[in-house]
């Protein structure tokens, strides 16, 4: 008879979340939960492959504020073809990092890409939430609204 492992429970997020990147020193960036996408892309300016494998491309902080921007050097883990949501073929680095949501910090593997034209700067897909969270498509910000929510002002 086999044993079971116990698996520790999964962890409620909403269709939206704020995404950390510890190794990176970004917070709170303004994350679609997409689960109709196997892998997460971040949007990303001037991606330039440098030597030994490493890519170097900018991080946007603020979209308010475009000259707000990190740069980040990273190794190129893999080049693969991606489909995008319009249906076009484009080949995209991806890199490795650490991402916090709420409680859980885990390794992903995300492509860079540029977002410009969207609402949200990142996607996670299911490869980055598998077997740590649940989705609840009609809830947002779950595990709380953080510093991008704030500069919102409130309509009367």
């Amino acid at each position: 008879m086999k044993e079971e492992k116990s698996k520790k429970p999964q962890i409620l997020i909403g269709w939206t979340e704020s995404v950390d990147f510890p190794e990176w020193n970004i917070r709170d960036v303004k994350a679609k939960v997409d689960t109709g996408a196997r892998t997460s892309a971040l949007h990303v300016e001037n991606p330039e492959k440098l030597p030994n494998g490493i890519v170097r491309f900018f991080v946007v902080l603020s979209r308010k504020n475009p000259d707000n921007r990190i740069e980040i050097h990273a190794p190129i883990v893999k080049e693969a073809r991606v489909r995008s949501s319009t249906g076009k073929y484009t080949t995209r680095c991806f890199v490795k990092t650490r991402i916090r949501i709420g409680p859980v910090e885990k390794e992903i593997e995300l492509s860079l890409v540029s977002r410009e034209k969207m609402i949200f700067r990142m996607l996670l897909g299911r490869k980055a939430l598998e077997k740590d969270f649940i989705v609840d498509v009609s809830k947002k910000h779950v595990m709380g609204k953080k510093a991008y929510m704030k500069d919102k002002k409130i309509n009367p």
